[in-house]
């Protein structure tokens, strides 16, 4: 791959030290809250079984995975998958990580605008994701090696063009993620799982993982910036 110091100092670092930052905190607050037990004793995967029960989803089944934190929603298999410290756990964050993931069951039923529209974008993303960033470099390195004149700027420009597709998926993906929060906060209470108090530190596991996804956006965000900048910058020189 086609690196160059400006990259390494525009895009990777910051790149790697906004997204090392939300991760942290992530980790940081559900070890935290992963000591702090629920006062009626649900775990993880009872609390989403309660919770997909309630909204009527009872073909969905809640099954454990292995990975720290690998919890997510499968539309296609109609499976909400729990890692083991989330599935097993008592805790409040455990509790808020389910609830989370059965909130985006819960909009697969209620077929959810941007989550049917986030599904639809999966093989964009895919092919923005592999291409577009090879079709960059590309570009660039053609632009800089013609003297800044042919068609090297407009084979970044469509490089670009191609890895914006992983920027609309990413875009989507913020009120999917958002909005599955926002329901769990509301549904465990509603519930009976765990008690309005103890939301707390199920908020700020739940916030702070809603981050890494805007961190996610604004890495896409430098590296489009930054290609856009360098081709127009070296088709002038």
């Amino acid at each position: 791959m086609f690196y160059d110091f400006q990259y390494m100092i525009w895009v990777l670092l910051p790149s790697l030290l906004i997204s090392g930052f939300f991760s942290i905190r992530v980790k940081a607050a559900f070890k935290k809250y992963s000591r702090v037990g629920s006062m009626n004793g649900y775990t993880g995967a009872q609390a989403a079984r309660k919770l997909l029960d309630r909204a009527g989803l009872h073909h969905v089944d809640v099954v454990q995975t292995s990975g720290f934190l690998s919890d997510h929603y499968n539309p296609m298999s109609k499976q909400l998958v729990l890692s083991q410290d989330v599935f097993q756990g008592s805790s409040v964050a455990s509790i808020g990580i389910a609830a989370h993931e059965a909130g985006h069951a819960i909009q697969d039923a209620e077929n959810y605008g941007p989550l049917r529209m986030r599904s639809s974008l999966v093989p964009l993303c895919t092919v923005g994701n592999t291409l577009g960033y090879i079709v960059m470099v590309l570009g660039l390195v053609m632009l800089y090696a013609s003297g800044g004149v042919g068609i090297g700027k407009y084979v970044v420009y469509a490089g670009c063009g191609l890895f914006s597709l992983v920027l609309l998926f990413q875009l989507v993906t913020l009120p999917v993620e958002f909005d599955a929060t926002r329901r769990a906060k509301e549904i465990v209470v509603d519930a009976g799982i765990i008690y309005r108090e103890e939301r707390v530190g199920m908020d700020k596991v739940l916030n702070a993982a809603a981050m890494t996804y805007v961190a996610a956006m604004v890495s896409t965000l430098l590296t489009l910036a930054y290609y856009i900048l360098r081709a127009t910058a070296a088709s002038r020189d």
